[in-house]
């Protein structure tokens, strides 16, 4: 699950990370109102204005701002607030902005030279270690960084028994360069992003910029976190930060009817149970010149309901051209979803597109028996590559 930043924030601030004051407002009136908080309690004369949206590249898109006085502040959120956001993250579709974050400056003058560091932690799946990777030359263009000068990109391995240990977080500072008083808040900063990843059971943790201000605090002046959506029932309080207009409407219709359901590009819509069937169900159709407009994992226990409520979630996709079922019936019984797909043709109307079944497993023989009784269009298969064949032929 994305957090929007002034989640992910609040969240690092538990755990004794620094982050600059920030105020969520969501009109322009409450922008201003944010602002002169922030200006008593820290005395700032400036304020960041950002549109908190789940994408990257907000800066580049117009939607972060500098405010340097209270009425670029309201002229600000007035502009931000509403737009449309598009960057290389949103697709050309964009997001609509709905509230922004209100932040103290920490572009300030001092005694030192300021300095933005890229900082993320995530999981190495083929290790099964943690990851911590950091550079002293973080900003916008961290992409570029990594593609010309991967020397300037610094990982380390942290033990996930036994998290991670104070020679690695002062090594992080040595390697960024710092010295003194910046050398110690960075230790204590990678100790606490640590303790987030951990304590919160993220997937990913990604810090662009870390701050190191002109007078050695270090503060993370964005942040990004991604929860495991497999340990939110751990976190209710963060499972509650969820935001639903940041989703895909389908997708979210498509979780409160239990179903794994992750839009994408093609016209093959596809029906399946079990992640792994999932992955071979589309790469035999991309095999066979077709291209997956959807996963979605009905479950192992699917029901002639949860099938039905399939049939309509994918065909909410106008892209959609045609529909392969691909079920293995191990736990499920395929006479189930054979019942499903019969339901789904009588109280859905007419379905235009042409549907390819392919059932094998439990009840299979009974199942077939139910679609050709059924009297309705619809072609089986026997074997997966027959399958990817005929979607590949009925949309030729």
């Amino acid at each position: 699950m994305n957090l929007h930043e002034y989640q992910s924030k609040s969240i690092l601030k538990q755990y004794g990370v620094a982050v600059p004051e920030g105020i969520l407002a969501q009109t322009p009136e409450e922008a201003v109102k944010a602002a002169e908080i922030i200006q008593n309690s820290t005395g700032t004369d400036k304020w960041v204005i950002k549109a908190q949206v789940h994408a990257g590249g907000r800066g580049k898109a117009g939607g972060v701002k500098i405010a340097k006085n209270i009425d670029d502040v309201r002229n600000m959120a007035e502009q931000i607030i509403g737009m449309t956001l598009i960057s290389p993250q949103t697709g050309p579709q964009g997001k609509k902005v709905r509230k922004v974050l209100v932040e103290q400056n920490i572009f300030y003058q001092g005694p030192s030279e300021p300095l933005e560091i890229y900082l993320s932690v995530l999981l190495n799946r083929q290790k099964g270690h943690i990851i911590l990777m950091y550079s002293p030359r973080g900003g916008m263009d961290i992409e570029k960084v990594a593609e010309e000068t991967p020397g300037q990109i610094f990982s380390e391995e942290i033990d996930t028994k036994v998290g991670i240990q104070p020679f690695q977080a002062r090594k992080v500072a040595f390697n960024l360069g710092l010295a003194g008083e910046a050398n110690k808040n960075m230790v204590k900063f990678v100790t606490g992003i640590f303790a987030a990843y951990d304590g919160t059971d993220a997937s990913l943790i990604e810090i662009n910029p870390v701050f190191k201000t002109s007078d050695n605090k270090v503060l993370a002046a964005d942040a990004k976190v991604v929860i495991d959506n497999n340990a939110l029932f751990r976190h209710p309080d963060i499972a509650a930060m969820r935001d639903l207009d940041e989703e895909d409407p389908i997708e979210v219709e498509a979780t409160r009817s239990d179903l794994n359901y992750v839009k994408l590009s093609g016209n093959v819509g596809c029906m399946v149970n079990g992640a792994g069937l999932a992955m071979a169900t589309m790469d035999i159709i991309k095999l066979s010149g077709g291209d997956p407009a959807n996963f979605l994992d009905v479950g192992g226990s699917a029901s002639a309901k949860r099938v039905e409520e399939g049939f309509r979630i994918i065909l909410k996709d106008p892209n959609v051209k045609a529909i392969l079922v691909n079920i293995f019936g191990g736990i499920v019984r395929c006479d189930r979803v054979a019942q499903g797909i019969v339901d789904a043709y009588k109280n859905i109307g007419e379905i235009k597109v042409p549907i390819i079944v392919r059932l094998q497993g439990t009840n299979a023989i009974e199942a077939k028996k139910i679609i050709d009784q059924s009297g309705l269009h619809v072609l089986s298969a026997i074997t997966l590559r027959e399958a990817a064949d005929l979607v590949t032929k009925v949309l030729s």
